[in-house]
């Protein structure tokens, strides 16, 4: 069998290193548009629950972090002149150009051919049995496919632009300033021993408000945004103890989350997709790279098991892939949607809850606590501080209307909320009423469902009852309302257990949650 495999990211060269070790017979050629040592971007960063299947394919990754790398353990949010920590949390990262030196070096090891400065279109790969697309979120193999893969592309409203620094942060590190233009925050990591990665996002409107719109976006790629560089290195300069940023490619732009349905073809010739090509997730999550390798481990396993049949060995790729990718998707969704409202949290919460709002995202209290005792413990500890009480046990008043708990017992009729500890839900009428929104479906229903919350607002209940929709699209609105609009929430969600009904309050993504009778306190 004849293998092209387009770009010469770490997908592509654990790809190639991976079946010809299964198959010295298979020729394997590496087609890079980049030159060996051009790279863009700083460092990759692993987490240490993710990597087993990746080690246990081949060492080079295990031979980069552990020579090259930075490993540490605990997270740090810095925000209002605070640094909170969180362990538990093991994860290393490395140099970019560094794994890929050792990665092409490995593949030639193994007999793969690696050409660079080389471009390739479909056409000219005709006579290979097989083309692996690795060639990222730009895929020109992709691009040039004329097949049906069911691409859906989800575009993120936040900015971010990608820097280094030759400040050395201790592990991953979150930073908050507001500028008079607005508020900023960066995700530091070392990835050497005199290099940090440092990603900047903030909201466009303080983006704009800052005059970092004015880079030229159509100018060549490898040209950075040096105005931007200049304005990010005063605002963090305390907080980098006044170290330089260094631009790679460095210029603005939103997330883009690339989800497929297929990723392979058969006509007009095979193909196979691995990585950003076919699917994206979040930087916030650190996968990108992880999964791009488990791809290659998946692509080169199916095969090897079937290489007299190309269809049905290209399926059982997709099958054994696809459920972990979009289990990640998922995961890193309520993520994404944390930095574009992350300025909201700021203004709102105090250091500790924004800290335990931020990395209880996508995981519950209990969860976090097996990883990080002491900062969930810390956390606890802020809410009786200042309410007297853990967060489920503390007592609620509003406009005379009143429950000894957080967790109050709903009442359904047809399916929505109409009394909830006694409070009539839905038309005001004499003395305390609560109001009852229905979450939309999807993100695109939000701004009329905002309207909606509006205008109960100026009716003056006493909680608004929040319903129906997805988790994410019940938690907007509950933080719609709570954190912009100044109206206690009550959220109904059939699914929650008692976890997660304490992380939805201790995390102020909510006041109250709705319980049925005989809920287990």
């Amino acid at each position: 069998m004849r293998i092209a495999v387009a770009g010469g990211g770490p997908g592509g060269l654990f790809f190639a290193t991976l079946i010809k070790r299964a198959d010295p017979s298979v020729e394997v050629t590496v087609f890079e548009r980049n030159r060996a040592d051009d790279t863009f971007g700083f460092g990759v960063v692993f987490s240490d629950r993710t990597l087993a299947g990746i080690y246990e394919a081949d060492p080079v990754l295990r031979q980069a972090l552990t020579e090259h790398g930075r490993h540490w353990d605990e997270i740090e949010v810095r925000l209002k002149g605070e640094r909170i920590r969180c362990g538990g949390n093991g994860m290393a990262a490395v140099v970019r150009k560094t794994l890929l030196a050792l990665m092409q070096a490995r593949a030639r090891e193994v007999g793969a051919d690696l050409r660079f400065s080389t471009e390739v279109t479909l056409a000219e790969l005709a006579d290979y049995d097989l083309v692996v697309a690795a060639d990222g979120t730009g895929s020109k193999i992709r691009e040039q496919l004329d097949a049906d893969l069911g691409v859906e592309i989800e575009t993120a409203t936040a900015k971010f632009v990608w820097f280094g620094t030759d400040y050395l942060f201790d592990g991953l590190t979150f930073v908050h300033e507001r500028s008079p233009d607005g508020v900023f925050a960066v995700h530091g990591y070392p990835i050497s021993d005199e290099l940090s990665t440092f990603i900047v996002e903030t909201d466009e409107a303080s983006w704009r408000r800052a005059g970092l719109d004015e880079f030229d976006v159509t100018r060549p790629s490898g040209e950075s945004d040096l105005l931007s560089k200049e304005y990010l290195e005063k605002l963090f300069a305390d907080q980098i103890d006044g170290k330089q940023l260094l631009a790679n490619n460095s210029r603005w732009g939103n997330f883009r989350t690339r989800r497929t349905s297929r990723w392979h073809t058969l006509a007009p010739r095979p193909v196979a997709f691995l990585g950003d090509a076919v699917h994206t997730a979040h930087f916030s999550v650190g996968s990108g790279t992880k999964m791009a390798m488990e791809d290659a481990v998946a692509l080169s396993a199916a095969l090897t098991a079937q290489p007299r049949d190309l269809a049905a060995a290209l399926a059982a790729y997709e099958k054994a892939a696809q459920p972990s990718v979009r289990q990640i998707q998922d995961s890193a969704r309520p993520s994404l949607a944390w930095w574009e409202h992350f300025g909201r949290y700021h203004e709102a919460f105090d250091p500790w809850q924004f800290a335990y709002h931020f990395l209880s995202r996508s995981i519950t209290d209990s969860r976090l606590a097996r990883r990080a005792p002491d900062f969930v413990a810390a956390s606890h500890q802020g809410w009786v501080d200042a309410h007297g009480a853990e967060p489920l046990e503390t007592p609620f008043e509003n406009r005379g209307w009143s429950v000894p708990g957080r967790a109050v017992e709903v009442e359904l009729g047809h399916g929505i909320p109409v009394r909830a500890g006694g409070l009539p839900l839905g038309e005001s009428g004499e003395g305390p009423w609560g109001g009852v929104l229905a979450a939309p479906e999807t993100e695109a229903g939000l701004p009329h469902t905002f309207s909606a919350l509006a205008a109960l607002v100026r009716r003056g209940p006493a909680v608004v009852a929040v319903h129906g929709g997805t988790p994410l699209t019940r938690t907007l609105v509950t933080e719609q309302a709570r954190l912009a609009e100044g109206l206690p929430t009550l959220l109904v969600d059939p699914d929650l257990d008692r976890d997660k009904a304490l992380t939805a309050v201790l995390s102020g993504r909510t006041d109250l949650v709705g319980v049925s009778p005989g809920w287990d306190r």
